[in-house]
């Protein structure tokens, strides 16, 4: 692989707003779903004191960024009204701005309109699971705000994604996607350097696909974006250790976390901050060999 490109890669997030995050080590994105219907009971926050002291828990163990999702994008699960999204969302972003100013707030949404207003809140990063495919006005939200947006690989939508999913050559179809909707956005003026790339673990994948992507997953970064990795808790978790409950799969995202943190991915999204930051600096102390 060509270690000259890994040079390239962004290595600051930049908020409109003026914060940064610098990706010197594998951050930790906190996930606070604001939906009654999530796949992981745990993450579910409806009212504002829920999400607050959520929010101030996650980042007093060290969270970077909070992740506020308002619709949930599980397996068979239909889109909500733009309005009801936005019921969700809003609150919660002004809430944790106004109680956190500092804390980065990422919108968890493929809405332009839902996404525009998440910003004026105070939001600082558009995390889109459509890769632009269902709402292109997304396009020029990000690209007028000059806000940082994750780019996600899916298949299909949240309600047919897992029927039967397949790939003729998994890598190269996802190197594909990427290069061509990267491609795209630059020439629609989004800022390079603001795009990060997510695999979509889960998003139109199977168990092997999803474990084939971990595996491989430092050949992301031919494409010299920072990169994301979203696996908390997920059903493939539970189809290798035979655990139906994402209660119970919490040693097995710990092991992705790991896993992320040795090879040098510059993010995890996650519902456990505490105990994904301290493996993170476990890992890190190891790499350092003590200069932690």
């Amino acid at each position: 692989m060509n270690q000259k490109a890994f040079a390239q890669i962004p290595k600051v997030i930049k908020s409109p707003w003026g914060r940064r995050l610098l990706l010197d080590r594998t951050r930790v994105m906190g996930i606070i779903n604001v939906t009654p219907d999530s796949f992981y009971e745990n993450s579910r926050k409806q009212t504002v004191e829920e999400i607050l002291l959520t929010a101030g828990k996650m980042i007093r163990e060290g969270a970077d960024i909070l992740d506020i999702g308002g619709m949930s994008t599980r397996p068979g699960s239909d889109p909500v009204a733009e309005s009801e999204e936005e019921k969700r969302i809003l609150p919660a972003v002004k809430a944790i701005r106004e109680n956190y100013p500092d804390i980065m707030i990422s919108v968890d949404t493929y809405r332009a309109n839902v996404a525009q207003k998440a910003l004026d809140a105070g939001a600082d990063i558009v995390n889109d699971i459509s890769g632009f495919a269902f709402d292109s006005d997304l396009i020029e939200v990000i690209a007028q705000n000059r806000v940082p947006y994750i780019l996600m690989h899916i298949k299909g939508t949240p309600k047919d994604m897992q029927k039967n999913p397949g790939y003729t050559d998994l890598m190269a179809e996802m190197m594909e996607y990427f290069a061509e909707k990267i491609d795209f956005l630059t020439t629609r003026h989004v800022d390079e350097d603001q795009i990060l790339i997510d695999p979509g673990i889960g998003f139109g994948k199977r168990v092997e696909d999803n474990l084939e992507i971990l595996y491989r997953m430092e050949e992301f970064k031919q494409l010299q974006k920072p990169i994301l990795i979203a696996a908390s808790r997920k059903s493939f978790i539970g189809k290798v250790l035979s655990l139906d409950s994402p209660a119970e799969r919490l040693e097995g995202t710990l092991a992705v976390t790991a896993l992320c943190a040795w090879r040098n991915i510059d993010m995890v999204r996650v519902h456990d901050v505490k105990e994904n930051v301290r493996i993170i600096q476990m890992v890190e102390a190891i790499k350092c060999r003590g200069q932690y």
